[in-house]
């Protein structure tokens, strides 16, 4: 029988955490969301208001948090590069605060607890590709490194509380991921291009377009997290979630113009600092302990991910 679990999720008003809030939900269990709304909104978890066993609560990780649950999923942060750099102290007291805080409180009530980690942890990698072994090529001083070292900081705080405190841990390192509820101004790849080529506007790629992403559907993605949470507690991570079919920048442009039936333009643009130039997850491990690997190719994703914009700038234009 399944035993119902009250399960907090921070971040659980952004693009992952609020498709997290609806699976466990889905699960039978208790849910409570916790956001501030700098990048989450409450749009994506409108419809899981209605639900008795669902929570929201206004909270900011970076102040500590007092409830009583049987699980932690900590996703609190801004993922994009727009919007982590737009306040680079507060992106980093996120990560490491934030860590502190829900370490903290997982101690206090001996829950177990998940971390949202980043491939960003492996910088501008030089290997190719990136396993859980590696670690990374992070400019510290760098533009991104808030996001990078903060994150890097915070799987150092999740290990020191395991070896230290006996804290049940998993940590997932997520690789590029895209679906609804993703933010229409992140300048996320994915998010960017699709609303150019919707609003028939030139597509900007910067470099050349040759730099490599792997792209997981948010629906594999979840799939994942719930799988590491189920593993004992020997299974601690960090682990690689993500999609390891590679796509140039270029081609997942021209794959957004001709699904959408766009006449854009590709327009290039100087390559940002630190862009990494290859990103792809070596995913051995989650198929050993998770028995997990993506299930949706690119295009079906981008097709799913193409209507959910659509909609949403057609709302925004009435």
């Amino acid at each position: 029988m399944y035993m119902q679990k009250r399960v907090l999720v921070t971040g659980g008003a952004g693009f992952l955490g609020s498709h997290l809030c609806e699976r466990l939900l889905r699960e039978g269990n208790e849910v409570i969301c916790v956001d501030n709304y700098f990048t989450g909104s409450k749009r994506n978890i409108a419809h899981l208001l209605d639900f008795k066993e669902f929570e929201l609560i206004r909270h900011d990780v970076t102040f500590p948090l007092y409830i009583e649950v049987d699980e932690i999923y900590n996703l609190a942060c801004p993922a994009s590069p727009i919007h982590y750099q737009h306040d680079p102290v507060q992106t980093t007291k996120t990560s490491v605060h934030g860590a502190i805080n829900m370490l903290g409180l997982a101690k206090r009530i001996r829950a177990k607890i998940f971390q949202a980690s980043t491939s960003e942890v492996y910088g501008d990698p030089d290997v190719h590709p990136q396993p859980e072994s590696y670690w990374g090529n992070v400019n510290p001083l760098g533009i991104r490194a808030c996001y990078d070292e903060g994150k890097r900081c915070a799987e150092t705080l999740f290990f020191d509380y395991h070896r230290q405190h006996k804290l049940r841990i998993k940590v997932a390192r997520i690789f590029n991921t895209y679906g609804p509820h993703m933010h229409p101004n992140d300048g996320r790849v994915v998010s960017n291009f699709i609303v150019q080529a919707l609003k028939n506007e030139p597509i900007t790629i910067y470099g050349k377009g040759d730099q490599s992403r792997s792209f997981c559907y948010y629906e594999d993605l979840i799939e994942g997290f719930v799988r590491l949470m189920k593993t004992g507690d020997e299974i601690t991570g960090p682990i690689n979630l993500g999609n390891p079919v590679e796509f140039t920048i270029k081609q997942l442009a021209e794959t957004v113009v001709r699904m959408t039936g766009s006449s854009s333009s590709l327009v290039y643009k100087p390559l940002p600092a630190d862009d990494p130039k290859q990103r792809q997850p070596d995913i051995t491990l989650a198929r050993k302990h998770l028995d997990w690997e993506p299930a949706i190719q690119l295009e079906q994703g981008l097709e799913k991910t193409i209507r959910y914009f659509d909609k949403l700038l057609s709302e925004s234009s009435d």
